[in-house]
């Protein structure tokens, strides 16, 4: 496992450590997930991506967005506490869609399949319509 994988793996575990105790803003909630963390090669930003129950609208999520990205020193200073690394990657949060556009997809590719399923079943019953010398 490359070293900006393990640093991305421990960023994403200790953000959601932090999230869950030690963040006391409330505007922030208790229903944030830490879904992907993303390290540059030379560990100087880690790009946290996030998802929240309470944030329902786009305005809620910019909100968050704008809350974690204004505590990101913060955020600095509580990973460079907690391993030993020369530098401590800068966090830069960004809201993760694919949570909510996911069960969105789910239900379009389950319609597709029951049209394309009534498709071959009207193609099956036409055939089985028609004389056998006719196809």
């Amino acid at each position: 496992m490359s070293r900006d994988l393990r640093v991305a793996d421990f960023v994403r575990d200790e953000v959601s450590r932090i999230l869950q105790r030690d963040m006391r803003d409330p505007r922030v909630g208790s229903f944030v997930s830490v879904n992907d963390v993303k390290v540059s090669k030379d560990l100087s930003y880690a790009e946290i991506y996030v998802s929240s129950l309470q944030a329902e609208d786009a305005q809620a999520q910019a909100e968050l967005i704008g809350v974690l990205n204004g505590a990101a020193g913060f955020f600095r200073t509580e990973l460079a506490k907690r391993h030993t690394m020369r530098t401590t990657p800068k966090p830069r949060f960004h809201y993760d869609e694919l949570v909510e556009r996911g069960p969105k997809l789910e239900k379009l590719i389950g319609q597709a399949l029951s049209q394309d399923q009534q498709r071959a079943d009207q193609g099956i019953s036409d055939e089985s319509a028609s004389p056998p010398g006719e196809k």
